[in-house]
């Protein structure tokens, strides 16, 4: 079992910055990729960024160029640095963590880009 606490989320400019943390406990080596989803109100949640045990990234088309993942294996942490920041990006940010027994999920942080 793998737990995930999210922090880092609030209030955010158009064009401005924030950086998501996640922290993972228990089974950590079981994760073999991490990432962040999003769920805006009344949408489905989509998969944002993922980085995986090999470091190879994945990036929604909607963040490409914009958001950066990345991960501190010695804190056993991964950030979401997201810049520029449109309304749009305005959802509840989930962290997950894959692993071979299944999908674990934080609690989540809300981001709002707002002026």
């Amino acid at each position: 079992q793998v737990q995930l606490v999210e922090s880092g989320g609030g209030l955010g400019q158009p064009g401005g910055s924030l950086r998501l943390s996640c922290a993972a406990s228990g089974s950590i080596f079981s994760i073999y990729a991490m990432g962040w989803a999003r769920q805006a109100p009344g949408k489905q949640r989509e998969l944002v960024a993922r980085i995986s045990s090999d470091d190879s990234t994945y990036y929604a088309d909607s963040v490409k160029g914009r958001f950066t993942i990345s991960r501190d294996n010695a804190k056993n942490t991964v950030y979401l640095q997201m810049n520029s920041l449109k309304p749009e990006d305005t959802a509840v940010y989930y962290c997950n963590a894959v692993t071979s027994s299944g999908t674990s999920w934080g609690q989540g942080t809300q981001v709002t880009v707002s002026s």
